[in-house]
């Protein structure tokens, strides 16, 4: 999370939101501004709702209940009670606190959904919403209440009921305040609900949507340290870079493919390693599926992450809500809400990741195994039998791996009918989000014990050197992390390859040294 302070501000309109701006929202604390043209979309909405709340034909959500009570007409003077009855009764999630980040961009993209002009909320209602993102103020929305169909019910709820001025939130500096506290101090007027409004505060798909975003992003930097690592193993077990030629990935045309072939050439150029073992004494065929396989596996992942930005671009550019105020001011139901489209494709990115994490798994137990390793110390032990070297660092890597295996399986698939069968069928897609950002996580450990691992049996190929780009990444790490010697205890150094690999400067590292 950034510092609140980024002065590239993000426009909200109509106009589609691109997936680096909600990062940069989410993460870096842009503020979001809504121009002229916005203020005057939403006011001409709000117009529309205000003619159909005075009429004598019921519409649902403005002068009906919600759900299977939507065959309730609300008299006038109980309508504002009705939205804020709404939105306490519905801010019913259970579990820790989500991450910031996660609170940040679901609010920018409900707001931004909100200043298209299809949701018929008030202006002063859009620019209270803005303002406390803009203030840092962050309500507390738990694990648990979304099951991805009428929107992100709860965690959205939770949202608008800080924006009510109850319930509790984060400020800036990330304490623990009531909203009413936290909203006064940052001069905003807490927000009386009128007819629409409620509801349309809660009925989006707008925290899945806002954790594949993230998602997408961190899985395309850890794409690229994939296959640093895999090609650093590739060295580090006398492995050909034969394999990653252009003119055999053009036989198969797959995009990802190509760049991952591409990248794990380029990393292993200039290797004297690569170099010892190219000539006709060398009596391997071919190397074992992990490692001449990399760039097919990392490509079909990366091919995966591009057609799920292209679902996010999608939905970056929708206006959902129900009912939903159309340009002639007509206003009509719809299940635009369902969060399916998004929730599979959630789904789907946690299979590559699973898969990605596997196969850097079985390179890291190669390099231990002192049958396959080629001339490497058992588990890179410095004193084998005295010192286990990084046998149980394999063991957490494995561990880790089988959660991400079971992690794979779809959340989408699932469906629990609520709201007394109305809401008869559900996406699950929260749920398919929220287990995704934990497999991110765990691959990215899972790469960072492959990156100690495939770096201390570099080291150990010594006086040979490694490539120039790997070498540099050896170097990087060994700031961080001693290299080959006696047994010392790891869990820091796994923690500050992590850490590293989080950072973005293990790839960053590897390119300069490539330029």
């Amino acid at each position: 999370m950034g510092d609140m302070a980024n002065p590239v501000a993000v426009p909200l309109g109509a106009q589609a939101l691109e997936r680096e701006q909600v990062v940069a929202v989410a993460r870096e604390g842009a503020a979001v501004e809504l121009g002229h043209e916005t203020v005057a979309a939403v006011t001409k909405a709000r117009a529309h709702i205000e003619e159909l709340a005075n009429a004598t034909k019921p519409t649902y959500g403005v002068s009906t209940g919600f759900g299977a009570l939507a065959v309730r007409h609300i008299p006038p003077d109980r309508r504002a009670a009705l939205q804020r009855s709404l939105i306490r009764s519905h801010a019913a999630g259970a579990g820790p606190e989500v991450e910031r980040e996660v609170i940040r961009a679901l609010t920018l993209l409900r707001l931004r959904t909100l200043a298209t002009g299809h949701t018929g909320v008030r202006p002063s209602t859009v620019d209270a919403m803005a303002r406390m993102l803009n203030a840092g103020i962050t309500p507390v929305v738990h694990e648990y209440g979304s099951l991805g169909c009428s929107g992100d019910l709860a965690p959205l709820s939770s949202v608008a009921l800080a924006l009510i001025g109850e319930g509790q939130v984060r400020d800036a500096s990330g304490e623990l305040r009531p909203a009413a506290e936290a909203l006064a101090e940052a001069g905003i007027e807490p927000v009386a609900l009128a007819e629409k409004e409620g509801l349309a505060l809660i009925n989006g798909t707008d925290g899945m949507l806002g954790m594949l975003v993230l998602a997408t992003t961190d899985l395309n930097q850890l794409l690229d340290l994939a296959d640093l690592t895999a090609a650093m193993s590739v060295e580090a077990l006398l492995g050909t870079d034969r394999v990653f030629a252009a003119d055999l990935h053009a036989l198969r045309p797959h995009p990802g493919q190509a760049r991952s072939a591409a990248r794990m050439a380029e990393l292993l150029a200039g290797s004297e390693i690569v170099a010892s073992h190219r000539g006709p004494d060398c009596t391997r065929v071919q190397d074992a599926y992990s490692l001449r396989c990399s760039p097919q596996v990392h490509g079909a992942a990366r091919d995966t992450v591009a057609y799920a930005e292209t679902v996010a671009d999608r939905e970056l550019a929708s206006a959902i809500d129900n009912p939903a105020v159309l340009a002639d001011g007509r206003v009509e139901s719809n299940g635009n809400f369902h969060g399916a489209p998004v929730a599979y494709v959630l789904d789907f990115l946690a299979i590559p990741v699973a898969d990605v994490a596997s196969m850097a798994e079985r390179r890291t137990d190669r390099m231990l195994d002192v049958a396959r390793s080629h001339g490497l110390p058992p588990f890179l032990a410095d004193d084998p039998g005295v010192d286990s070297g990084h046998m149980i660092a394999h063991y957490t890597q494995a561990a880790v791996v089988s959660e991400l295996k079971r992690l794979a399986a779809p959340a989408s698939v699932d469906s629990i009918p609520t709201s007394a069968m109305q809401e008869d069928h559900v996406s699950m897609g929260w749920s398919a989000a929220r287990k995704l950002r934990r497999a991110v996580d765990g691959l990215a450990t899972v790469l960072a014990v492959e990156l100690l691992t495939a770096a201390r049996a570099l080291d150990l190929r010594a006086p040979l050197r490694p490539a120039p780009a790997t070498a540099a990444v050896v170097r990087l790490l060994r700031e961080h992390v001693a290299g080959p010697g006696p047994d010392r205890h790891l869990a820091p150094e796994i923690a500050a390859a992590t850490e590293l690999v989080r950072s973005g400067l293990v790839t960053k590292v590897a390119e300069e040294a490539l330029s």
